[in-house]
């Protein structure tokens, strides 16, 4: 096995186009060490991508952010203006592991490690965020709900990697929240997750909305029929009942050792009305 680190984009490409043995990229390398250790995978190369700058900065592009695929989880919470912007974004990346970890984690990382209980991801897909991928025949850019594919399993090519993530600007009268329930207090892997970003009209009734659940099915799910229980409504008992209904129909969980499919599906809905009603206020206050 070889490490390698890297410089530029195009270096990182060359090397895992290059490896016949398989390769693996370093962002982070939280999940990787573990996968590693574990024996669960044997790569013929290790590429490490956090000394290739680009990949290590956030910058406001078009009013909006981009984030290098390689930034710390540390670094996002750091940064005052994509904070105040993309809250839920900012927290549900904080959510992922200890204070030692939050160094080391990367959005790229655990948006490719394409578990149905990343954190960031539905946060992100909630906001619309896309994403550039760098290979062997250019840049391409792909929705971050469309990267993975299912358990471990992603959309990227030989030699392909995510090179950053991009926020759009963000409305008027807009908030996102991202709520998880894990069994323990902290430094567990969410057994339901919640993304919710909406925007409101100047008498609080909501415009648009995107409702996204993690760790209720193979993928991240985008769930149309909850962003539409929002729309045209307030924060009222009967559009958090829609909510709630549309959430749970959309649910295609397990049952582990984490949860049941039953207590899965319950927890959804209200971990949706849960973060719903964080989006609503950060809206109206905006």
């Amino acid at each position: 096995m070889r490490y390698q680190a890297p410089g530029t984009i195009d270096e990182a490409v060359a090397v895992l186009a290059a490896a016949n043995g398989g390769a693996q990229v370093l962002a982070g390398g939280t999940d990787l060490l573990v996968q590693l250790r574990a024996g669960m995978i044997g790569p013929e190369v290790i590429v490490d991508i956090k000394r290739i700058p680009e990949l290590r900065a956030i910058a406001v592009e078009n009013d909006g952010f981009r984030i290098g695929a390689a930034v710390a989880g540390a670094e996002m919470g750091e940064h005052a203006a994509l904070k105040a912007s993309w809250p839920g974004v900012v927290e549900a990346m904080e959510l992922i592991g200890s204070t030692q970890i939050q160094g080391r984690a990367t959005p790229g990382g655990n948006l490719c490690n394409a578990s149905p209980a990343a954190d960031c991801v539905p946060a992100m897909l909630a906001a619309s965020a896309m994403c550039t991928i760098a290979g062997p025949t250019g840049r391409r850019d792909l929705s971050v709900g469309d990267v993975a594919t299912g358990p471990g399993q992603t959309a990227l090519g030989k030699g392909e990697f995510v090179v950053d993530f991009r926020l759009p600007e963000r409305p008027p009268r807009s908030g996102d929240a991202y709520l998880r329930f894990i069994p323990r207090t902290e430094m567990d892997i969410a057994v339901v997750g919640a993304g919710v970003n909406v925007t409101l009209d100047n008498d609080g009734v909501c415009t648009a909305a995107r409702v996204v659940l993690g760790a209720v099915a193979p993928r991240i799910l985008l769930v149309p029929e909850a962003a539409a229980a929002l729309v045209g409504a307030r924060l009222d008992d009967d559009a958090l009942g829609r909510l709630d209904a549309a959430c749970r129909a959309a649910c295609r969980p397990i049952d582990d050792k984490r949860g049941t499919i039953v207590y899965r599906t319950k927890v959804s809905g209200v971990l949706a009305c849960r973060a719903a009603a964080i989006a609503f206020e950060r809206a109206r206050t905006s």
